[in-house]
């Protein structure tokens, strides 16, 4: 694991003990978020928000990981319409030159 994975992960899981909430939820949320920048926002959640419960806290991280799956989708639907754009432009790239 990298510098950047274990400060994001230290830092939700300092912000989910101060909630007085187990480590093991903030390890097992960090696992599902998957990213980083994923796991920062959910910590910056943990600490501006207060959430009282653990369904406030899953609702949240449900939220994020939704978003980054939309955002994944939309950019791999986008370089797949850029190379679809390309093909009709430019072929297939097989045919001979004339």
């Amino acid at each position: 694991m990298n510098t950047e994975w274990k400060r994001a992960r230290k830092n939700l899981l300092d912000a989910i003990t101060a909630l007085g909430f187990p480590e093991e939820l903030g390890n097992i949320i960090a696992s599902y978020l998957g990213s980083p920048k994923a796991i920062d926002r959910m910590a910056s959640y943990l600490r501006y928000v207060k959430p009282k419960s653990e369904e406030m806290i899953v609702d949240e991280m449900l939220a994020v990981r939704s978003e980054l799956d939309a955002w994944r989708e939309k950019k791999a639907s986008e370089e797949a319409n850029a190379r679809y754009n390309e093909i009709l432009n430019f072929g297939l790239g097989d045919e001979e030159e004339e």
